[in-house]
Order: structure tokens, then C-alpha cells, then sequence
């Protein structure tokens, strides 16, 4: 279990930064670290209950901005936290909420597999391909020993039958997992955690290239860039052909909007009423 101390807390509680959720161009972000976001993740896997988590940059925000459906999602998702440099300016300047670090995808699936090996609490991957699958969890499991990998699918990358949702959720409950990781990609995973996480009555965590990261089959940005917010330009480096349109078009776009929600320009609604076509789009 994890550590305790005074009234059933962790030991490190005193340290955790939770100040709220706030409008960012619409779409709630939750102004925590990653110890905040660990512990709300661990609370939701032991008491059994849904909790909708994505960690957003610039290209997850404006997927919302730019669909209102999907903003509505986003919204209904319990804990969405600030992956990329720019999401945690744009909170700090917009809210003032003295972030001094991000809380990166990649790096809340490690710890959140840490502390779920602390606590003996199992987890269930789901996405990417057979091999990326069986890599991440060779790994995983030699990085912490004591973590319980209790299954895994791979996507299939077209669209989910109801009979197929339905074999998802019975196989993910069956396997006795707490906590489900989804590498899909983004927006997919995204909708993926909204349509799944209560059926699954569980924390689904969508973590996006996290998978491909961990499974030693994808290069991470040098830290110095992705301490400088220059992550979009190593990737895009690396991908041109497919990122151009997201980082030469969403980063302006998002800056734009930025200023004019600073300036009172233009308001952006955090709630809407536009409920989503429930169905699985991707899986």
C-alpha cells in the first residue's frame, strides 16, 4: 500500500497542487501535478469508481475548440491535465495558477504503474499493435516488479460493433484490472475514456504515444525541449508529413484564441449541452 500518514493521507499529501479545474478555450484542464493526479487516480481504482483522465497538449485542446461534440466529451472526462509546456502557460497566464511543471502523459503512465505496483492494484492495456503490446508490458513489468499486468488487446483500428464494446468491457472487468491505460491516439482515445469509463467503472487513463514511448519504439524530445515547449518541433522533425497540419496550423490557432480569450475578446463556454453520438467511433 502506499504510504500513510495522520488521518489515512499519503505521506506526501501536504505536497500535492490541486487548484482547480479552469476554462482553457473551452475545455476544462485541471490545474494539478502529478502526484495530485496519481493520488486521484489510485482513490478512483480502489473505491471502484469511473474517472475519465486524458493529459492534453495543444493539438488535444483545440480538437475540442475546433468540435463541439467532442468538447463535450472532453468535458464530461473527470481529470484532463496539462501534458504540453504551452497548456500550462496558458493556465498560468489566463488563471494564474503558478504551475511550475506540466503533468506529461508518458510520465503520469509511470507513475501511476508505480504507485499502483506500491498499492497491488493490477492494470489493463489497451491499444496500439500485438508487438508495441508485448514490449510495453516486458518492460513495465521489469521496470516494477511488482506491478500486475492483469491483460491487454491491441486495437483494432476500425469501428467497434456493439457485441465488440460489449466483449471490451466483459473482458476488461474479467481480467480483474483497476486501472485501464488507452494508447489510441488522439481525439480517439479520448472518446474511447468517455464512452468506456462507466461501464468499466474504473480509471481509463488515455496516454496516447505513451505506449510506443515506453515500448522503446518511438523517440521521445530531448528535455531540454520539452522543458522549453519545443516537443511539436521534434516530433514534427520526425513526422512532417504527417504532423505538419497539426503543429503549423494548431499552434498559431491556439496562441490566436489564447490571446483573445486573455483580452476578453471572445468567450468561450466551458459547459454545452451538445450531447455526442454515443457510439464507438474507434477502437
Amino acid at each position: 500500500m502506499m504510504p500513510m500518514s495522520g488521518a489515512g493521507k499519503p505521506s506526501w499529501f501536504s505536497a500535492m497542487i490541486d487548484r482547480g479545474r479552469h476554462n482553457l478555450l473551452g475545455v476544462g484542464i485541471s490545474a494539478v501535478d502529478y502526484e495530485s493526479a496519481v493520488a486521484q487516480i489510485l482513490d478512483s481504482a480502489q473505491s471502484r469508481k469511473p474517472l475519465g483522465v486524458s493529459a492534453l497538449a495543444v493539438h488535444g485542446v483545440m480538437s475540442g475548440v475546433l468540435d463541439r461534440e467532442h468538447r463535450h466529451r472532453l468535458n464530461q472526462l473527470e481529470l484532463i491535465v496539462p501534458d504540453g509546456q504551452p497548456v500550462r502557460w496558458g493556465l498560468n497566464l489566463l488563471h494564474k495558477t503558478r504551475l511550475n511543471d506540466r503533468v506529461y502523459g508518458p510520465n503520469l503512465m509511470l507513475k501511476t504503474c508505480e504507485a499502483a505496483a506500491d498499492a497491488g492494484v493490477s492494470i489493463f492495456l489497451y491499444g496500439s499493435t500485438p508487438d508495441i503490446l508485448s514490449e510495453l508490458q516486458a518492460r513495465l513489468v521489469t521496470r516494477f516488479p511488482k506491478l500486475v499486468i492483469a491483460g491487454s488487446q491491441p486495437s483494432r483500428f476500425r469501428t467497434l460493433s456493439l457485441d465488440e464494446k460489449e466483449s471490451v468491457i466483459k473482458d476488461i472487468r474479467a481480467s480483474g484490472a483497476a486501472i485501464t491505460f488507452v494508447g489510441l491516439g488522439c481525439p480517439r482515445q479520448e472518446v474511447w475514456a468517455y464512452e468506456f469509463k462507466d461501464a468499466l467503472q474504473m480509471p481509463v487513463l488515455a496516454v496516447g504515444a505513451a505506449f510506443a514511448f515506453h515500448a522503446g519504439q518511438l523517440d521521445q524530445a530531448p528535455r531540454i525541449m520539452q522543458r522549453l515547449g519545443l516537443e511539436w518541433l521534434y516530433r514534427l522533425f520526425k513526422e512532417p508529413k504527417r504532423l505538419w497540419r497539426r503543429y503549423c496550423y494548431l499552434n498559431p490557432c491556439y496562441l490566436w484564441l489564447l490571446f483573445l480569450q486573455k483580452t476578453g475578446l471572445k468567450r468561450f463556454e466551458l459547459n454545452n449541452t451538445v450531447a455526442p453520438n454515443r457510439e464507438i467511433r474507434h477502437g
